[in-house]
C-alpha cells in the first residue's frame, strides 16, 4: 500500500480546529491511533483525527470533503474491513459516553462507546441494551451492522431498538436522523452499515432485564454433540438464545486445566425467562455428553460479558460467515472434521441460533437483511501479518458445504474485506438497490469508506 499525501493546509487547519489529536505518519502517536483489535489489513491514512466531540468529527469530514479525500471511521477496530489507503481516519475512542434516561428506558450512546460501558450504565437502573457477546466492541458500529446480541431471540436485532441517530454527512451538516427526519437515511443506517456518513451518537431503547441465567457448557467437540445442540435449538423458546463455538484450545497457562489442548465445543446460552426455570431449559443439553466445564449460573446482566468470555487480544483475523435457512448436520459434521486439531493454524467455528424476535421487523422498518435465517455460521482463521492460501481455501470450502441452505451473509460477523458482490449478499436485492440510491444522495463522491462499503448508484 502507498500512503498518499495530505495537503499541509488540511493538517494545519485541523490542528487549529479540533480539540483531539491530529496525527500524520511522522507523528509518534500515528501507530497507536490507527491500530485496533484487527491487526491484519490495518488502515494506512495520511491523517488521523482523534475526535472528542461532534464538532471534531464535523471539522474532519468538512476538511476531507473540501480536498476530495476518502474518510474512514474506527471505534475499537474489531470489524475493520477494507483498509483506508491515504485520506482521513477518524477515531472515536475518545468520543465515548452514555446518558441513561430510566423514565423512558432509553440511552444516548456516543460513537466510540464500547458495549461494556453501556451495559454498566443501564444496569444501575435495572435495564439492559441489546448488547453483543464481546463487551469491548463499539456499540454504534455493531448496531449499524444489525447486531445479534446475547438475548437476540427474545428482543430482536440491536438495530431494531434505535430511536434516532446524529450523523455528520459529507456536506458538512450535522443531521438528526429518525423516522420523521431523513427517514430514508434512518432506514439505511439501521442495518445497512456505515457507508452513509459518520454517526456520532444514537438513542436506543433499553429493556427491563436485571438478571439472567447464563454461561457456558464445555464439551469434547464432535458430531454427536453438534446434533444434540441442533435438536435442542429446534424446540427452544424465544427466551433461550445460544451459540456454539468449536476450536482447539492451546495447552498453555491461562486456559482452564480441563480444556487445555482439547478440541472443545463451547455452548453459550442466555435465558431471559423466569430465572428458576433456567436450569431446566439447559438440562437437555447438559445431559447430552460429559461436561468438561460448567459456568452456567444466575447472574446480573452487568456481568453478561462472562457468558462467552471471548478473548479480546489484538491479532490478525479473517472470516467467512453464512446465514442459513437450516443447519445440515452432515455438512456441519464434515466442517468439524476439516477444522479439527490436525490443522496447522487456529480456526474457530461459530454457530448462532437465530429466529424468534429476530425474524420480526420493527415498527419502523430498517435495512437488516435475511430475517428468515435460522442459524448463522462463521468460520474464522487466525493469522499473523498476512492471510494465506490454505486459510482462504478452508473458509471457501466451508461455504461450499452449506451452499444449499445459504441465504446470504451478515455484516457483523465479517472479519476482513468483503468483495462488492459479498456485501450485496447481506441484503435483499431491492433493499440493496435502495441502499445504493441513498448512498448516492448522501455521498455521491463515495468519500465515506465503511468497513463493508455500499457503493453509490452509478
Amino acid at each position: 500500500m502507498t500512503i498518499t499525501s495530505t495537503p499541509s493546509a488540511v493538517v494545519r487547519a485541523l490542528s487549529d480546529r479540533v480539540s483531539g489529536p491530529v496525527a500524520t505518519p511522522s507523528s509518534n502517536s500515528y501507530e497507536s491511533e490507527r491500530s485496533g483489535l484487527q491487526r491484519l489489513g490495518r488502515h494506512r491514512p495520511s491523517l488521523v483525527v482523534g475526535a472528542t466531540s461532534t464538532e471534531d468529527v464535523r471539522a474532519a469530514v468538512a476538511a476531507a470533503a473540501d480536498h476530495d479525500l476518502p474518510i474512514a471511521v474506527q471505534a475499537s477496530g474489531h470489524g475493520t474491513g477494507v483498509p483506508l489507503d491515504g485520506g482521513v481516519l477518524i477515531t472515536t475512542g475518545r468520543l465515548a459516553g452514555v446518558r441513561v434516561d430510566p423514565a423512558h428506558r432509553t440511552a444516548w450512546v456516543e460513537a466510540g462507546t464500547p458495549w461494556g460501558d453501556v451495559v454498566r450504565a443501564a444496569a444501575a437502573h435495572g435495564l439492559a441494551p441489546l448488547s453483543g457477546s464481546a463487551p469491548g466492541v463499539g456499540a454504534v458500529p455493531y448496531t449499524l451492522g444489525g447486531g445479534v446480541g446475547l438475548a437476540a431471540r427474545r428482543y430482536g436485532f440491536a438495530a431494531d431498538r434505535v430511536r434516532r441517530l446524529e450523523v455528520v454527512t459529507v456536506d458538512g451538516r450535522v443531521r438528526r436522523v429518525d423516522a420523521e427526519h431523513d427517514p430514508d437515511l434512518f432506514w439505511a443506517l439501521r442495518g445497512g452499515g456505515g457507508s452513509f456518513g459518520v454517526v456520532t451518537g444514537m438513542e436506543i431503547d433499553l429493556v427491563p432485564l436485571r438478571r439472567i441465567y447464563g454461561g457456558s457448557l464445555f464439551f469434547d467437540a464432535g458430531p454427536d454433540l453438534l446434533d444434540a445442540w441442533y435438536a435442542w435449538t429446534r424446540n427452544a423458546p424465544e427466551d433461550l438464545t445460544s451459540g456454539m463455538t468449536v476450536l482447539t484450545l492451546p495447552d498453555v497457562p491461562g486456559v482452564p486445566e480441563p480444556l487445555r489442548g482439547r478440541h472443545t465445543a463451547q455452548v453459550a446460552a442466555v435465558w431471559t425467562g423466569r430465572l428458576d426455570r433456567g436450569p431446566d431449559a439447559v438440562a437437555p443439553l447438559r445431559g447430552a455428553a460429559p461436561v468438561l466445564r460448567d459456568t452456567m449460573r444466575e447472574l446480573p446482566y452487568a456481568e453478561s460479558g462472562t457468558v462467552y468470555a471471548e478473548p479480546d487480544h489484538p491479532l490478525g483475523y479473517r472470516s467467512r460467515n453464512m446465514l442459513l435457512s437450516d443447519l445440515d448436520p452432515a455438512a456441519a459434521a464434515e466442517l468439524l472434521r476439516r477444522t479439527g486439531p490436525a490443522l496447522p493454524f487456529m480456526t474457530v467455528v461459530g454457530l448462532r441460533h437465530l429466529g424468534g424476535a429476530l425474524a420480526r421487523g420493527p415498527e419502523s422498518p430498517n435495512a437488516v437483511g435475511h430475517r428468515g435465517a435460522a442459524y448463522l455460521l462463521n468460520v474464522l482463521t487466525v493469522a499473523g501479518d498476512s492471510d494465506t492460501a490454505d486459510r482462504a481455501a478452508l473458509r471457501s470450502g466451508a461455504a461450499s458445504l452449506f451452499a444449499d441452505h445459504t441465504l446470504g451473509r451478515s455484516l457483523n460477523f465479517s472479519f476482513g474485506p468483503l468483495a462488492p458482490e459479498e456485501v450485496r449478499e447481506a441484503f435483499a436485492p431491492a433493499d440493496f438497490d435502495r441502499l445504493t440510491r441513498i448512498k448516492a444522495d448522501t455521498d455521491p463522491g463515495d468519500l465515506v469508506r465503511a468497513n463493508h462499503p455500499v457503493p453509490p448508484l452509478a
